[in-house]
């Protein structure tokens, strides 16, 4: 049953044409899927109406996060359809840039934010987008999609949870369309209907017929209006059916064809248009004329990226995509020095970091009030408000997604990961969505994840870990692994002005063992550059973090002459100021907390092997600690890590 309430005749014509040319659209796809012009087809014919529905019930500047079967968001958000067309034949006026297909894009300019193979995160990132609207007052909604099948995923259950405790303005809809990929709703969760489990998120919910584009529609706005002016999360369940296989190829053989009958009488277009025809609203003769129009306007815009050159592909754009440009601006260090810890110096760093940028947010597990396991963000809730400094649940993986959605939303933010170890719970939108996002859709990321890390404090297999090369391996990110209080605080400054996603190490074992003279303003360093900490001539000895204090105490009780390297920063990697001293000595040691293989220590080695061949007068060696997980007892931990091996690996190169 159709409802227009109060409703103008325009209105009701303007959600059919959103409908039809979909519709249209997707006809046309599917005839160039077979023709071999397009790679790939993830039909939404049948679900027109959610698409429709909510985008027109947002407003135009309100994010929307849709997924692969809402092409109705992007037309109703007058997306060029040529752009739309490149996309999906990997040309250059696409989105991507032929790296990425389907609506694996966003664009800032329609206020559309595209999703990634892996469901769950975008979730998150409409979190991220809805505290970026609580921060700015700006009494906007966002809306972010997924389908029943996703909901299963953790991602989803953090990002509801955040939502929730947060009073976040977003609108979760759920298109319930019977099956993901090939597995049926009822395979896939154990309630009535998937609006419950909002009851346990203390989340209000709904449940919205999804054929019906009016009731979409007048249903959504008036949730949106109202989740403007008392800011909340909304769950909504759109009932519907996927009539095609979840892409071309999968096919629908394992769908009963009473059910496809009986959701093919439900067709949100045919009905729809029934129904405006009944009221004498649309007649056989606008019908036509729509139609014909939009299909013009289809074979117009299709000419155009069919027309378009085919990219040439550029070795070095490819590589400037990565990362988004960065013109790092020196501040050099003024007025008095204090002696401090290293611990002290990320703390006093990061406050004046968040006095730089009056919209910085840092999240984290119990950084307020308590101030963080390390007391590192001790007092910051008193400076800076709970608005900005934020105690977050346990769930990694939202947290990481959220910040992506504040950097969507122009934002800065820091993230504390409570050890390094547990990263690996939000390890997902780490690689997948800060690393990929700017070589992807030229949206950068612009957060920074601190890590406590490393060995030597008895923390065991479960809070010890120092997992660099967990991250070094992944284009897109960078990493930093300071090993002094002063590289600390200004490469901490550095990493926070950089617009793109950082990973930034902090042993746990240096916070307050370590003490050295700091500025006391703010200052930054440059990310990727060595420091040569002592010079010699006998050989060049590599090494980062704690590992750098072993070699640093062990060349005090002896004469040898030394070169010594701090990379204070693995990617980007000095590689100049590296080969530079391998060419003096001809002898070179890669020193490492982590174990040996597959680390950091293994790519220096062979870099060097590579490009300084003819200068070697030995082979690299390297230094690390053994294959086990980290003990906590604390014979067990001296004898797990690569200290005691040092002595024997230089006097072994000295020696050759």
């Amino acid at each position: 049953m159709y409802f227009k309430k109060n409703l103008s005749n325009k209105k009701l014509l303007e959600l059919y044409k959103g409908l039809l040319l979909p519709r249209l659209i997707e006809e046309k796809m599917l005839i160039l899927l077979r023709q071999g012009k397009i790679s790939k087809w993830f039909s939404g014919i049948g679900q027109e109406a959610i698409s429709i529905g909510v985008s027109s019930a947002l407003e135009s500047d309100e994010y929307i996060l849709p997924m692969h079967r809402n092409l109705g968001v992007f037309t109703s958000r007058g997306v060029p359809l040529y752009r739309l067309f490149s996309q999906w034949q990997g040309k250059i006026n696409g989105f991507t840039n032929g790296r990425d297909r389907s609506f694996h894009f966003g664009t800032q300019e329609f206020h559309i934010i595209g999703m990634i193979s892996h469901l769950g995160p975008q979730f998150g990132v409409a979190d991220g987008i809805a505290l970026g609207n609580l921060l700015k007052k700006n009494n906007q909604v966002c809306a972010v999609f997924t389908g029943e099948g996703g909901t299963s995923e953790g991602d989803i259950h953090e990002a509801l949870n955040v939502a929730s405790v947060w009073s976040l303005p977003v609108l979760f809809c759920v298109e319930n369309n019977g099956y993901g990929l090939s597995t049926p709703s009822k395979e896939q969760f154990n309630c009535e209907q998937l609006a419950d489990r909002a009851k346990g998120y203390g989340m209000e919910s709904h449940v919205v017929d999804g054929n019906n584009v009016l009731d979409v529609y007048q249903k959504v706005a008036d949730i949106a209006k109202s989740v403007r002016k008392n800011p909340r999360p909304v769950f909504i369940e759109f009932m519907t059916f996927r009539m095609r296989g979840h892409e071309e190829a999968s096919g629908t053989k394992y769908v009963p064809q009473e059910l496809l009958d009986t959701w093919g009488a439900k067709d949100p277009l045919e009905n729809y248009q029934e129904f405006l025809k009944n009221k004498e609203i649309l007649t056989e003769e606008m019908e036509v004329s729509f139609k014909v129009e939009m299909v013009h306007q289809i074979n117009e815009n299709l000419e155009l990226a069919f027309n378009e050159e085919r990219l040439i592909p550029n070795l070095e754009k490819e590589l400037s995509d990565v990362f988004k440009s960065f013109n790092y601006q020196e501040v050099k260090p003024v007025g008095n020095n204090e002696t401090i810890r290293f611990i002290d110096a990320i703390s006093q760093g990061l406050k004046q970091c968040m006095e730089r940028h009056d919209d910085l947010v840092v999240m984290g597990q119990d950084i307020a009030e308590y101030g963080g396991v390390f007391k590192i963000t001790e007092g910051f809730v008193e400076a800076f408000g709970k608005g900005r400094v934020r105690n977050t649940p346990i769930c990694e993986s939202a947290i990481v997604s959220a910040a992506y959605g504040l950097s969507i939303s122009g934002i800065k933010s820091v993230v504390e990961m409570q050890f390094a170890d547990f990263v690996s719970s939000g390890f997902n939108p780490i690689v997948n969505l800060l690393a990929k996002s700017n070589y992807r859709w030229g949206q950068h990321a612009d957060v920074v994840i601190r890590m406590p890390c490393g060995a030597g404090v008895g923390a065991g297999p479960f809070h010890s870990q120092t997992n660099e090369a967990w991250f070094t391996k992944t284009p897109g990110l960078k990493v930093v692994y300071p090993a002094f209080p002063y590289d600390a605080k200004g490469l901490l400054a550095t990493a926070i002005e950089d617009p793109n996603p950082v990973l930034f190490f902090e042993h746990k074992a240096l916070y307050r063992s370590i003490r050295q003279e700091v500025p006391e303003d703010y200052y930054t360093l440059p990310l990727g550059k060595a420091a040569l900490l002592k010079e010699g001539t006998a050989i060049t000895i590599i090494s980062f973090g704690y590992a750098l204090h072993w070699v640093l105490d062990y060349l005090k009780e002896t004469s040898i002459s030394a070169d010594v390297i701090d990379l204070r920063t693995l990617k980007p990697l000095d590689t100049e100021t590296i080969y530079a001293s391998v060419k003096k000595t001809g002898k070179a040691l890669v020193v490492q907390e982590d174990s040996l293989f597959g680390g950091v220590a293994s790519d220096i080695s062979a870099l060097i092997h590579e490009n300084c061949f003819e200068y070697l007068d030995a082979a690299v060696k390297r230094v690390a600690s053994i294959e086990t997980p980290i003990p906590f007892e604390p014979q067990l931990e001296s004898q797990y890590l690569g200290k005691d091996k040092l002595g024997a690996a230089i006097n072994e190169l000295l020696n050759y």
